[in-house]
């Protein structure tokens, strides 16, 4: 029995789980994939946004300049990378200029600071690469730029941390309400709880259909985006927004915390939940949007492309609280962009909604900080040295592109909630993130993973299920 079942282990629901850990609750997080973080949540555009593009009076617009607020003194707690680069939303025509007025008077109404608009002479001293056609632009210094993987890392292991239970590869198909609790119904049986916290994603609407007789739609809106070598840092140094869209923000281009450059989205509904392949037509729609925003954009630099999907509810709005007519159901749907910004609100407000109704007392041994994975990049040569003398595998570079070293890998595989899988070392230390996208160091991360966790290394997935790297072996082993 438990007294909270959250359904997903991405930010939102990695969010709510670290929230709710404050209370005294017995929590339980269920993910159908092996890890966290690895639907919308690892493939997005990695933006803390300031909050001037969401409706005024909207959930999404209070939440999301809630979540920025709080995104710099949760960064230093939970110890994963933010940067407030600030942002640009850039006007190309003079008829367009009304336009920008208007997005700077919604971000005035939603509570953003320090909101102006500037010139192009301030525009071009701020980003030379700036297109020349550019007239003026909409500056937010409170916009940031985020490791959406860290983030959602951070908060899954600061909960575990505080006790709440994961179980992953366990996929939830249905539910039972008794009397004062639900049988939440998986494909790794079935579990009992007080409350259930629907963070499901692109698949929030099923199960919420699944309670409820008022409907909700999400349509998986997806967007294809590329990635630049890092020796285009620099390229420009805010995250680059066009006028927004009646689909959204338009394409972006920004740089990452890692020094990279990112590219991207676009916006394309379509039906499948899990259409996360990326097209012809879609990456040259988003390399020729970009285009018309900055100049000599170093797309011959991209090292890859990747498609992440936005859950797109049709009123474009957050879906957050019980729901109507199932007691102790707690929606947490829709959660578009600017989602991965609101994260931080929207767990404060779901556990907030849980501990109200389950009258939960405060638990007092509650640990608020959680110290990520020790990049030795960041010692002095002395300490680099004194590390490497007490810790061998931190001399050994696994990963050249990153320069990540065994210590790292072996760090994310041993930590709660610890890497399973190639993607999993990826997302947490960066191992294969780099120009050759993991052709060089894969077959030593195997070895690694297979080591520390005791298994064959044909057992080793990319990411879990049946994506299987080794199928056999060609050499007698010796």
């Amino acid at each position: 029995m438990y007294d909270v079942i959250i359904i997903g282990a991405g930010v939102s629901g990695a969010a709510s789980a670290r929230e709710l850990s404050k209370y005294k609750l017995n929590i339980c997080v269920v993910e159908k994939e092996e890890d966290v973080c690895c639907g919308t949540s690892k493939a997005n555009s990695a933006i803390a946004h300031a909050g001037f593009d969401a409706e005024s009076g909207s959930l999404m617009a209070k939440l999301n300049v809630e979540g920025n607020q709080m995104m710099e003194q949760l960064s230093r707690e939970l110890d994963f990378p933010f940067k407030q680069n600030g942002s640009l939303v850039v006007c190309l025509h003079e008829e367009e200029r009304p336009n920008l007025q208007k997005l700077y008077e919604r971000g005035v109404e939603n509570g953003v600071k320090d909101l102006r608009i500037i010139d192009r002479k301030e525009l071009v001293e701020l980003e030379p690469n700036i297109s020349d056609e550019a007239v003026a632009a909409l500056y937010a210094p409170t916009g940031g730029i985020i490791c959406p993987f860290g983030m959602n890392i951070a908060f899954a292991e600061n909960a575990a941390q505080n006790g709440v239970e994961f179980k992953f590869n366990t996929e939830v198909t249905g539910f039972e309400k008794k009397e004062n609790t639900w049988l939440v119904k998986t494909n790794q049986g079935d579990f009992e709880t007080k409350y259930v916290v629907n963070a499901a994603g692109v698949y929030a609407d099923k199960f919420h259909n699944m309670v409820s007789e008022k409907k909700l739609h999400i349509t998986p809106r997806r967007g294809d985006y590329c990635l630049l070598d890092r020796s285009t840092e620099g390229f420009v140094t805010h995250t680059i927004f066009q006028l927004p869209s009646k689909y959204g923000k338009g394409v972006l281009v920004t740089p990452t915390v890692h020094g990279n450059t990112l590219v991207g989205p676009t916006a394309i509904d379509i039906e499948d939940k899990e259409g996360t392949n990326t097209t012809q037509a879609g990456i040259d729609e988003l390399i020729s949007k970009a285009g018309s925003t900055v100049k000599g954009l170093p797309i011959r630099q991209v090292i890859t492309s990747f498609a992440g999907l936005r859950a797109h509810e049709d009123g474009h709005e957050f879906y957050i609280g019980e729901v109507e007519g199932a007691k102790g159901f707690i929606d947490c749907a829709g959660i578009e962009s600017p989602g991965l910004t609101s994260a931080p609100a929207i767990g404060k407000m779901v556990a907030e909604i849980v501990s109200g109704l389950a009258d939960a007392q405060i638990n007092s041994d509650f640990v608020g900080t959680r110290k990520g994975i020790l990049d030795p990049k960041t010692l002095s040569n002395e300490e680099r040295a004194a590390l490497i003398k007490e810790h061998p595998a931190y001399g050994n570079i696994i990963c050249r592109c990153e320069m990540i070293t065994e210590g790292e890998i072996i760090d994310a595989i041993n930590r709660p909630l610890g890497a399973k899988s190639l993607d999993g070392v990826k997302r947490r230390t960066r191992a294969g993130m780099g120009r050759c996208q993991a052709g060089f160091c894969s077959p030593r991360t195997i070895e690694i993973l297979a080591r520390e966790r005791g298994v064959d290394p044909a057992e080793i997935t990319k990411s879990g299920g049946n994506s299987k790297i080794i199928v056999g072996i060609n050499k007698d082993r010796i």
